[in-house]
């Protein structure tokens, strides 16, 4: 369900559009190679750690459906800036941390902004872009996260030894601050450019909609389902790397960012086989099989450590199938065209669900018995996220059957 009316695809906007969502993006990359030295200066244990890696989510778990319903009522455009620009301000904020309070106050904020992006950008990108190309365009953005935050961690591994974790705070604050000046040069969300306003429709309406649509709470069960079996792998790699592998936190830092990085591929991938007509409840249930057995080699003991970051990889290689394939699945499932936003809001608010518990819970088990404990959260997860896409092939079935009766 495209709202656009182009016969062609604006590509350089919608690479413009991508591109931002990969700065929004940096914010969540550049914690997990960091973590070990914030612990060590400012005194954070694990369970701690844990919080502070998924706090970016919280305000996300609470309120992305109302945040992407706001957009639609405010601009697009208007509430992409606004996030840039709070997200600039808080990382530079962080930067200046000497507490853990302030520091994940600032990450809260850090949360925020990842929202008013990640929500407002998507329907953005529907409107330069042609109903043909609607497959890949929402699976070129879902690399966003990975892309923006695999790059961001491996920025880190660089400024790490030179300018401390401060310095890569204040380096997403640059970037983001970038990202504002070339969206407020852009046409993108402007005239032509732009959804209608939601102007005499009813909040509390779209709201009910679009937080019951069955395919929309699918859609948002298995995003977070998976969302946050790959946060507890990837989030808590170089800490594995450091303390059970002997790796040094720069090698650590590299290795995690490269594992981040190579998330974009699945998610490439699916737009493409969904281009192709492959079924959406196949990537779906193919890939969290696959990221299963690979989960499992990362944190069982049975490899030899080389082997076991090679599994890591494959773990996040295939793991973006999902997303690429739910983000495709966004249009296709809105209740009407104008609830686009909102259902993305839908996908967002499970996703950050996902991101905000699976860390915590995963750092209580392997603080409790070590790091073998974590597939005790990272299996039953993506069971969930399998039986989700099920419920999602289900409701996409009723769709098909009532547009062709």
């Amino acid at each position: 369900m495209n709202t656009s009316s182009r016969t062609a695809t604006d590509w350089s906007l919608a690479w413009l559009l991508v591109i931002t969502g990969f700065a929004v993006a940096a914010q969540v990359g550049k914690v997990p190679p960091a973590l070990p030295v914030i612990r060590a200066e400012l005194g954070i244990d694990l369970r701690a750690a844990g919080w502070f890696l998924s706090l970016v989510n919280l305000m996300s778990a609470l309120i992305s459906v109302l945040v992407a319903l706001t957009a639609e009522r405010i601009g697009h455009r208007r509430l992409t800036i606004m996030g840039l620009v709070a997200g600039g301000a808080a990382s530079a904020a962080a930067a200046l941390a000497t507490s853990a309070t302030l520091l994940f106050a600032c990450r809260v904020i850090e949360g925020l902004s990842l929202l008013a992006v990640a929500v407002s950008v998507p329907p953005m990108i529907l409107r330069v872009s042609a109903p043909g190309d609607t497959h890949k365009v929402m699976g070129l953005w879902g690399t966003y996260l990975p892309g923006g935050a695999g790059l961001m961690a491996l920025a880190s591994a660089f400024l790490l030894p030179t300018t401390g974790w401060r310095g890569v705070w204040w380096t997403t604050a640059a970037v983001l601050i970038v990202m504002t000046l070339a969206i407020l040069r852009s046409p993108a969300g402007r005239g032509d450019n732009a959804a209608p306003p939601a102007l005499g429709r009813s909040l509390g309406r779209d709201m009910r909609d679009a937080a019951t649509s069955p395919g929309a709470l699918a859609i948002g069960a298995c995003f977070g389902f998976y969302a946050s079996s790959w946060l507890a792998l990837v989030g808590f790699l170089p800490t594995l790397q450091v303390e059970q592998l002997g790796f040094s936190p720069p090698v650590a830092a590299a290795t995690t960012a490269g594992v981040m990085t190579v998330n974009v591929l699945g998610s490439i991938v699916a737009g493409w086989l969904l281009h192709q007509g492959w079924r959406r409840l196949t990537i779906l249930i193919v890939t969290a099989l696959a990221m299963a057995v690979t989960a499992a080699g990362v944190f069982l003991d049975w490899l030899p450590p080389l082997l076991r970051l090679v599994t890591a990889f494959i773990f996040s290689a295939v793991a973006s199938a999902i997303p690429g394939a739910l983000f495709a699945a966004v249009p296709v499932h809105a209740p009407r065209p104008a609830l686009v936003g909102a259902t993305m809001g839908m996908l967002m608010q499970g996703s950050n669900a996902g991101l905000l518990f699976g860390p915590p819970i995963v750092a209580t088990l392997v603080s409790s018995g070590g790091w073998s404990w974590a597939l005790f959260y990272i299996l039953p997860a993506l069971g969930c996220s399998a039986l989700a896409a099920w419920l999602l092939h289900r409701a996409e079935r009723r769709l098909a059957h009532r547009r062709t009766h």
